[in-house]
């Protein structure tokens, strides 16, 4: 495996529950990296308390009825592209290292859920099933921002600037919970007509969901979870906070709908940066992780 100062990690549901790479089936890959985040710091620290946070998740799941971990036979790779302790690495090499690394467990046949770190780290992801998809694919992007800056801050790798990276890949992109824009967004919005699911109109629209699921013309999918998409209340360690966002039922029905409705390739979960003193934001999007772990068990029958 290609990994960059490969850091020990607790694995995901802690150590009872590890797979060997060669048997897993789901693959958590860690991804500490942080250098273009604006106003909060700290999402380098997010895959890290993300992973400490689960070994206190209950593996039965009342949803689903089951002990999901099981079926899913989870393996947690080795951190990469670490800028822990001032390992402090350029956008481009960070890209590089995710792409192969992404693109060799592609290829082993795993399914891939990414721990960021910030936004930025899923152009790499989506580079490596853009590369070894034969069929097109739909980026679905829960996120409070829009993300698709030409360039900011000088970057056209800043966090701000990864959907647009996205669609330069030629890519059709879902938003959802969207609530925060520039003008340069708002106007691209409109001239490539993307169907955005603005934050305020899912509030108000109790059918959003099938709004949502109509917009998606492929088979296939590709998640990114930017946790500021979700209501602050729920997860407030974030680096971009925003009013508003998807309550945890909304998410989550939202995300089992998507997963039974469509092929999902791999997900990422991004953006986490821990409160001191708090446990809440890591122990809730540790159980997302576990949640879409448990969506994919059941739409592949493990």
């Amino acid at each position: 495996m290609l990994v960059q100062t490969p850091t020990a990690v607790v694995p995901f549901l802690g150590s009872e529950i590890k797979a060997s790479y060669e048997a897993s089936r789901v693959v958590i890959l860690p991804i500490p990296y942080e250098a273009t985040t604006t106003y909060r710091k700290g999402c380098e620290q997010g895959p890290d308390a993300l992973l400490e946070a689960s070994v206190q998740l209950e593996y039965y799941d009342d949803e689903l009825d089951r002990e999901t971990c099981w079926g899913g036979r989870i393996y947690t790779h080795p951190a990469i592209a670490d800028t822990k302790s001032d390992r402090l690495i350029s956008s481009e090499t960070m890209l590089h290292l995710t792409r192969e690394t992404v693109s060799q467990l592609i290829e082993d046949g795993k399914f891939v859920i990414a721990l960021g770190g910030e936004h930025s780290i899923t152009t790499g992801i989506v580079e490596a099933y853009r590369q070894a998809s034969k069929e097109p694919f739909t980026v679905i992007q829960i996120d409070a921002h829009g993300d698709m800056r030409h360039e900011y801050e000088g970057s056209i790798y800043n966090h701000a600037c990864v959907m647009r990276r996205v669609l330069d890949m030629g890519l059709p992109t879902l938003p959802v919970a969207i609530r925060s824009v520039c003008q340069e967004e708002a106007n691209l919005i409109k001239e490539k007509s993307i169907p955005v699911m603005w934050a305020r109109e899912i509030a108000t629209d109790p059918n959003w969901i099938d709004r949502a699921i109509a917009n998606i013309s492929t088979k296939r999918v590709f998640i990114t979870i930017d946790v500021d998409g979700i209501d602050p209340a729920l997860i407030p360690g974030v680096g971009t906070p925003e009013p508003g966002g998807l309550n945890w039922y909304a998410l989550t029905t939202f995300l089992r709908r998507v997963f039974e409705t469509f092929e999902v390739i791999g997900c990422d979960v991004m953006e986490l940066a821990p409160v001191v003193d708090s446990v809440v934001s890591q122990f809730t999007t540790a159980k997302l992780v576990y949640k879409l772990i448990g969506y994919q068990s059941l739409s592949q029958g493990w």
